[in-house]
């Protein structure tokens, strides 16, 4: 069943698959299925999870482990770099694109903290809560545009204390929606989903001078940050928005931190 509150959508928790683990949490092969499952067809269900303290912001404490977000992420990182990775690649030397971002001037503050946490904030955050779409979505362009400086970060902290607020609240309240709204919501969600993601792969080809590349090749340059959008995006509906917030982080660090590894100590790999 399907509840709201203030703002927010709930849905209810399958029973664990065969192969799940001691503590209710399915396998890594069930959580497989169910994202192949999910971007069919989105829905807004849990997955079951390790127990998660109920109260104020619970929506950001992870329900699932640290081992489980770095297996998705080592895989998106292999995906990516082996077969994703490559035709990006193809197209970009066709086209003359290159990324704006040189190798010894990677921002990795912004990478691996700000980035994540701006925009799960943008572009996932109101999937659970569409009703503060229309607050944060707002909020949330000027530190994405303008990066970590001394007025956009009391914006993002504010957005974060203003939807753990709001959660509290919607708990002695109780729901807020209409049932008409929520089944339309509902209905619409799996296009919902998909055109943030999309939107989200979009604001990637900002990275690139893009040169002489043909418009319909533009999105093959950003199909990496599609697949992880979509990803992203399960992990927000299914484990919290605490749960794709710390895995972007993981995602953006590995890369980022080898590319800075080899500056410091093999700049002519880096190069």
């Amino acid at each position: 069943m399907l509840t709201g509150r203030y703002g927010g959508l709930a849905g209810g928790a399958p029973r664990p698959e065969a192969g799940g683990n001691k503590d209710g949490m399915p396998g890594l092969l069930d959580d497989l299925k169910d994202f192949f499952r999910f971007v069919r067809r989105p829905t807004l269900r849990r997955l079951p999870s390790r127990a998660v303290p109920s109260g104020t912001g619970e929506d950001w404490v992870p329900r699932t482990t640290l081992r489980r977000l770095l297996a998705w992420v080592v895989m998106l990182w292999a995906f990516n770099l082996l077969v994703l990775g490559p035709l990006a690649l193809k197209v970009a030397t066709m086209g003359g694109a290159h990324h704006r971002l040189e190798s010894g001037n990677i921002p990795w503050v912004i990478a691996i903290f700000w980035a994540p946490l701006v925009e799960e904030m943008l572009f996932r955050y109101f999937l659970r809560r569409p009703g503060q779409a229309w607050w944060v979505i707002p909020l949330m362009l000027a530190p994405l545009l303008k990066g970590p400086i001394a007025w956009t970060v009391p914006l993002v902290v504010l957005a974060v204390g203003a939807g753990v607020w709001i959660q509290q609240r919607a708990r002695a309240a109780g729901p807020r929606w209409s049932w008409g709204w929520r089944r339309r919501y509902v209905r619409f969600f799996p296009l919902v989903f998909h055109v943030a993601s999309l939107t989200f792969a979009a604001l990637h080809l900002g990275n690139f001078t893009l040169n002489h590349t043909l418009i319909w090749l533009m999105p093959v340059l950003v199909l990496p940050q599609w697949l992880t959008g979509l990803v992203l995006g399960w992990m927000r509906v299914r484990r919290g928005i605490g749960a794709s917030v710390l895995m972007h982080l993981m995602f953006n660090a590995g890369p980022v931190l080898l590319v800075l590894a080899l500056v410091k100590w093999a700049p002519g790999l880096a190069s």
